[in-house]
Protein backbone atom coordinates (compact mmCIF):
# COMPACT_ATOMS: atom_id res chain seq x y z
CA UNK A 1 0.00 0.00 0.00
CA UNK A 2 1.45 3.37 -0.96
CA UNK A 3 1.14 6.68 0.78
CA UNK A 4 1.70 10.33 -0.05
CA UNK A 5 5.27 11.45 -0.60
CA UNK A 6 6.44 14.53 -2.48
CA UNK A 7 6.17 18.24 -3.11
CA UNK A 8 2.84 20.08 -3.30
CA UNK A 9 2.29 23.61 -4.59
CA UNK A 10 -0.76 25.45 -3.26
CA UNK A 11 -2.12 28.86 -4.28
CA UNK A 12 -3.03 30.17 -0.83
CA UNK A 13 -6.23 32.22 -0.65
CA UNK A 14 -6.49 35.44 1.32
CA UNK A 15 -7.58 35.23 4.94
CA UNK A 16 -5.95 31.90 5.81
CA UNK A 17 -2.73 31.29 7.69
CA UNK A 18 -0.07 28.96 6.34
CA UNK A 19 -1.00 26.60 9.20
CA UNK A 20 -4.61 26.61 7.97
CA UNK A 21 -3.37 25.41 4.58
CA UNK A 22 -1.34 22.62 6.19
CA UNK A 23 -4.40 21.54 8.20
CA UNK A 24 -6.54 21.43 5.06
CA UNK A 25 -3.98 19.34 3.16
CA UNK A 26 -3.67 16.93 6.09
CA UNK A 27 -7.41 16.38 6.09
CA UNK A 28 -7.89 16.08 2.33
CA UNK A 29 -4.91 13.79 1.79
CA UNK A 30 -5.31 11.83 5.03
CA UNK A 31 -1.67 12.45 5.85
CA UNK A 32 -0.38 13.93 9.11
CA UNK A 33 3.16 14.54 7.83
CA UNK A 34 2.70 17.86 6.06
CA UNK A 35 4.92 20.94 6.38
CA UNK A 36 5.44 24.20 4.52
CA UNK A 37 8.41 26.34 3.49
CA UNK A 38 8.13 30.10 3.77
CA UNK A 39 5.21 31.45 5.79
CA UNK A 40 2.63 33.69 4.14
CA UNK A 41 0.66 36.13 6.30
CA UNK A 42 -3.16 35.79 6.26
CA UNK A 43 -3.57 38.88 4.04
CA UNK A 44 -1.18 37.46 1.43
CA UNK A 45 -2.05 35.10 -1.39
CA UNK A 46 -0.01 32.98 -3.75
CA UNK A 47 2.54 30.22 -3.76
CA UNK A 48 3.01 28.05 -0.70
CA UNK A 49 5.47 25.17 -1.06
CA UNK A 50 4.56 22.11 0.98
CA UNK A 51 6.14 18.74 1.64
CA UNK A 52 3.94 15.71 2.19
CA UNK A 53 4.86 12.42 3.83
CA UNK A 54 8.54 11.41 4.15
CA UNK A 55 9.48 14.40 1.96
CA UNK A 56 8.97 16.69 4.97
CA UNK A 57 12.59 15.78 5.76
CA UNK A 58 13.58 17.67 2.61
CA UNK A 59 11.86 20.95 3.47
CA UNK A 60 15.15 22.70 4.26
CA UNK A 61 15.98 22.69 0.56
CA UNK A 62 12.88 24.82 -0.17
CA UNK A 63 13.29 27.22 2.76
CA UNK A 64 16.34 29.06 1.45
CA UNK A 65 15.00 29.83 -1.99
CA UNK A 66 14.74 33.28 -3.61
CA UNK A 67 11.17 34.62 -3.62
CA UNK A 68 9.30 36.86 -6.06
CA UNK A 69 6.26 38.93 -5.04
CA UNK A 70 3.85 41.41 -6.54
CA UNK A 71 1.44 43.64 -4.69
CA UNK A 72 0.29 47.12 -3.80
CA UNK A 73 1.80 49.75 -1.52
CA UNK A 74 -0.30 52.60 -0.14
CA UNK A 75 1.61 55.79 0.58
CA UNK A 76 0.52 58.37 3.15
CA UNK A 77 -0.68 55.89 5.79
CA UNK A 78 1.41 54.05 8.39
CA UNK A 79 0.10 51.09 10.39
CA UNK A 80 1.54 49.35 13.45
CA UNK A 81 2.14 46.15 11.46
CA UNK A 82 3.26 47.96 8.29
CA UNK A 83 0.47 46.21 6.37
CA UNK A 84 -3.27 46.52 5.83
CA UNK A 85 -4.11 44.22 8.76
CA UNK A 86 -2.68 46.70 11.28
CA UNK A 87 -4.07 49.70 13.11
CA UNK A 88 -3.55 53.08 11.48
CA UNK A 89 -1.00 55.12 13.43
CA UNK A 90 -0.40 58.12 11.18
CA UNK A 91 -1.52 59.82 8.00
CA UNK A 92 0.47 62.23 5.84
CA UNK A 93 0.09 64.04 2.58
CA UNK A 94 1.61 62.16 -0.33
CA UNK A 95 4.07 64.22 -2.36
CA UNK A 96 3.80 64.29 -6.13
CA UNK A 97 5.50 61.12 -7.32
CA UNK A 98 6.48 60.06 -10.80
CA UNK A 99 7.45 56.60 -12.02
CA UNK A 100 10.94 57.89 -12.74
CA UNK A 101 11.41 59.25 -9.23
CA UNK A 102 9.94 56.21 -7.47
CA UNK A 103 11.88 53.64 -9.49
CA UNK A 104 15.10 55.62 -9.21
CA UNK A 105 14.78 55.44 -5.43
CA UNK A 106 13.83 51.75 -5.55
CA UNK A 107 16.95 51.08 -7.63
CA UNK A 108 19.12 52.38 -4.77
CA UNK A 109 17.79 49.51 -2.64
CA UNK A 110 19.06 46.77 -4.94
CA UNK A 111 21.80 44.47 -3.74
CA UNK A 112 22.71 43.68 -0.13
CA UNK A 113 20.75 45.45 2.60
CA UNK A 114 20.42 45.30 6.37
CA UNK A 115 16.82 45.05 7.54
CA UNK A 116 15.31 45.20 11.04
CA UNK A 117 12.39 42.75 11.45
CA UNK A 118 9.07 44.38 12.43
CA UNK A 119 7.64 43.96 15.91
CA UNK A 120 4.45 42.49 14.47
CA UNK A 121 5.99 39.28 13.12
CA UNK A 122 6.29 35.59 13.92
CA UNK A 123 9.98 35.92 14.76
CA UNK A 124 10.85 34.56 18.21
CA UNK A 125 13.04 36.31 20.78
CA UNK A 126 13.79 34.39 23.96
CA UNK A 127 11.08 31.91 23.08
CA UNK A 128 8.29 34.43 22.58
CA UNK A 129 6.93 35.59 19.23
CA UNK A 130 7.28 39.28 18.51
CA UNK A 131 3.62 39.77 17.58
CA UNK A 132 2.62 38.48 21.03
CA UNK A 133 4.94 40.99 22.69
CA UNK A 134 3.62 43.74 20.41
CA UNK A 135 0.03 43.04 21.51
CA UNK A 136 1.23 43.43 25.11
CA UNK A 137 2.70 46.82 24.25
CA UNK A 138 6.25 45.55 24.62
CA UNK A 139 8.90 46.69 22.16
CA UNK A 140 12.21 44.81 22.15
CA UNK A 141 15.44 45.39 20.28
CA UNK A 142 15.71 43.29 17.12
CA UNK A 143 18.95 42.33 15.48
CA UNK A 144 19.18 43.48 11.85
CA UNK A 145 19.40 40.74 9.25
CA UNK A 146 21.20 40.72 5.93
CA UNK A 147 18.97 40.44 2.87
CA UNK A 148 19.44 40.76 -0.89
CA UNK A 149 17.10 42.55 -3.30
CA UNK A 150 17.61 41.30 -6.85
CA UNK A 151 14.93 43.41 -8.55
CA UNK A 152 12.45 46.05 -7.36
CA UNK A 153 10.14 48.03 -9.64
CA UNK A 154 6.91 49.99 -9.14
CA UNK A 155 4.16 51.38 -11.36
CA UNK A 156 1.45 53.99 -10.66
CA UNK A 157 -2.27 53.18 -10.49
CA UNK A 158 -5.31 55.40 -10.96
CA UNK A 159 -4.88 56.53 -7.34
CA UNK A 160 -1.89 58.79 -6.55
CA UNK A 161 -1.35 57.10 -3.19
CA UNK A 162 -1.36 53.51 -4.51
CA UNK A 163 1.43 51.91 -6.52
CA UNK A 164 1.89 48.34 -7.69
CA UNK A 165 5.27 46.67 -7.18
CA UNK A 166 7.25 43.62 -8.25
CA UNK A 167 10.18 42.46 -6.13
CA UNK A 168 12.57 39.51 -6.17
CA UNK A 169 14.38 39.03 -2.86
CA UNK A 170 16.26 36.63 -0.66
CA UNK A 171 14.68 34.45 1.99
CA UNK A 172 14.01 36.34 5.22
CA UNK A 173 13.06 39.60 3.53
CA UNK A 174 10.09 41.45 5.01
CA UNK A 175 8.47 43.08 1.99
CA UNK A 176 6.38 45.38 4.20
CA UNK A 177 9.55 46.72 5.82
CA UNK A 178 11.11 47.22 2.38
CA UNK A 179 8.09 49.26 1.26
CA UNK A 180 7.99 51.28 4.47
CA UNK A 181 11.67 52.12 4.04
CA UNK A 182 11.04 53.12 0.43
CA UNK A 183 8.22 55.42 1.52
CA UNK A 184 10.55 57.19 3.95
CA UNK A 185 13.13 57.65 1.19
CA UNK A 186 10.39 59.26 -0.90
CA UNK A 187 9.56 61.70 1.88
CA UNK A 188 6.37 60.06 3.11
CA UNK A 189 5.06 57.00 4.97
CA UNK A 190 3.39 53.87 3.65
CA UNK A 191 2.19 50.33 4.21
CA UNK A 192 1.72 47.09 2.31
CA UNK A 193 -1.91 46.80 1.20
CA UNK A 194 -1.76 43.67 -1.01
CA UNK A 195 0.79 40.89 -1.49
CA UNK A 196 1.00 37.84 -3.73
CA UNK A 197 3.92 35.38 -3.92
CA UNK A 198 4.62 34.50 -7.54
CA UNK A 199 7.54 32.12 -7.14
CA UNK A 200 9.93 30.46 -4.74
CA UNK A 201 13.13 29.21 -6.28
CA UNK A 202 12.18 27.15 -9.36
CA UNK A 203 8.55 26.80 -8.24
CA UNK A 204 5.90 29.04 -9.85
CA UNK A 205 2.39 29.88 -8.67
CA UNK A 206 1.06 29.10 -12.15
CA UNK A 207 1.67 25.43 -11.37
CA UNK A 208 0.02 25.62 -7.95
CA UNK A 209 -3.40 24.20 -7.09
CA UNK A 210 -6.30 26.05 -5.51
CA UNK A 211 -8.15 24.35 -2.64
CA UNK A 212 -10.96 23.37 -5.01
CA UNK A 213 -8.55 21.88 -7.53
CA UNK A 214 -6.74 19.96 -4.78
CA UNK A 215 -9.98 18.59 -3.36
CA UNK A 216 -11.31 17.54 -6.77
CA UNK A 217 -8.12 15.85 -7.93
CA UNK A 218 -7.60 13.95 -4.68
CA UNK A 219 -11.24 12.80 -4.75
CA UNK A 220 -10.75 11.60 -8.33
CA UNK A 221 -7.62 9.68 -7.36
CA UNK A 222 -5.35 11.89 -9.47
CA UNK A 223 -1.72 12.63 -8.61
CA UNK A 224 -1.20 16.06 -7.04
CA UNK A 225 2.36 15.63 -5.80
CA UNK A 226 5.64 16.17 -7.55
CA UNK A 227 8.33 13.54 -6.75
CA UNK A 228 10.73 14.04 -3.80
CA UNK A 229 13.54 14.61 -6.29
CA UNK A 230 11.93 18.01 -7.02
CA UNK A 231 13.23 19.30 -3.69
CA UNK A 232 16.89 18.66 -4.47
CA UNK A 233 17.27 19.91 -8.04
CA UNK A 234 19.93 22.39 -6.87
CA UNK A 235 22.19 19.54 -5.71
CA UNK A 236 24.68 17.68 -7.84
CA UNK A 237 23.08 14.35 -8.80
CA UNK A 238 24.64 10.91 -9.22
CA UNK A 239 23.00 7.63 -10.19
CA UNK A 240 23.90 4.75 -7.88
CA UNK A 241 23.90 1.03 -8.59
CA UNK A 242 21.41 -1.41 -7.07
CA UNK A 243 24.03 -2.57 -4.57
CA UNK A 244 24.90 1.03 -3.62
CA UNK A 245 21.21 1.83 -3.24
CA UNK A 246 20.73 -1.17 -0.96
CA UNK A 247 23.67 -0.14 1.19
CA UNK A 248 22.52 3.48 1.40
CA UNK A 249 19.05 2.39 2.50
CA UNK A 250 20.75 0.45 5.31
CA UNK A 251 22.56 3.64 6.39
CA UNK A 252 25.95 2.47 5.16
CA UNK A 253 28.60 4.67 3.56
CA UNK A 254 29.54 4.16 -0.07
CA UNK A 255 32.51 5.18 -2.23
CA UNK A 256 31.47 7.14 -5.32
CA UNK A 257 33.51 8.46 -8.21
CA UNK A 258 33.40 12.00 -9.61
CA UNK A 259 31.25 14.11 -7.23
CA UNK A 260 32.85 17.48 -6.51
CA UNK A 261 30.28 18.83 -4.04
CA UNK A 262 30.13 18.06 -0.33
CA UNK A 263 26.39 17.34 -0.51
CA UNK A 264 24.78 15.40 -3.36
CA UNK A 265 21.53 13.69 -4.33
CA UNK A 266 21.74 9.97 -4.98
CA UNK A 267 19.25 8.68 -7.57
CA UNK A 268 18.42 5.14 -8.59
CA UNK A 269 18.18 3.88 -12.15
CA UNK A 270 14.52 4.90 -12.29
CA UNK A 271 15.31 8.52 -11.38
CA UNK A 272 13.89 8.25 -7.87
CA UNK A 273 15.61 10.02 -4.99
CA UNK A 274 17.33 7.47 -2.79
CA UNK A 275 19.13 9.74 -0.35
CA UNK A 276 20.92 13.01 0.29
CA UNK A 277 24.59 12.26 0.94
CA UNK A 278 27.40 14.15 2.69
CA UNK A 279 31.08 13.66 2.01
CA UNK A 280 32.93 11.85 4.78
CA UNK A 281 36.57 11.69 3.72
CA UNK A 282 36.74 9.33 0.74
CA UNK A 283 33.20 7.99 1.24
CA UNK A 284 29.65 9.31 1.28
CA UNK A 285 27.34 9.10 4.30
CA UNK A 286 23.53 9.06 3.81
CA UNK A 287 22.01 12.00 5.67
CA UNK A 288 18.37 11.74 4.57
CA UNK A 289 17.20 8.40 3.18
CA UNK A 290 13.91 8.26 1.28
CA UNK A 291 11.79 5.08 1.31
CA UNK A 292 11.10 3.32 -1.97
CA UNK A 293 8.41 5.49 -3.49
CA UNK A 294 6.27 2.62 -4.66
CA UNK A 295 6.39 0.69 -1.35
CA UNK A 296 6.02 3.36 1.33
CA UNK A 297 3.58 2.19 3.97
CA UNK A 298 1.07 4.58 5.50
CA UNK A 299 1.95 5.38 9.10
Amino acid sequence: MTTNNGLLLIDKPKGLTSHDVVAHVRKVMNEQRVGHAGTLDPMATGLLVLAVGPSTRLLRFAQSETKRYEGVVTFGVRTDSLDADGEVLERQEVPALTAQVVNAEAATMLGNLSQIPPMVSALKIKGKRLHVLAREGVVVEREPRDITIQSFTLAPTSRPDEWTFDVTCSVGTYVRVLLSDLAERLGTIGHLSALRRLSSGPHDVQKALSFDQLDQRVAAGETVLQPPRTFTTQLEEIVVSEDEERRLRMGQRVALAAPVSDEIAALNAHGGLVAVLHRRGETWQPDVVLPLEETIERG
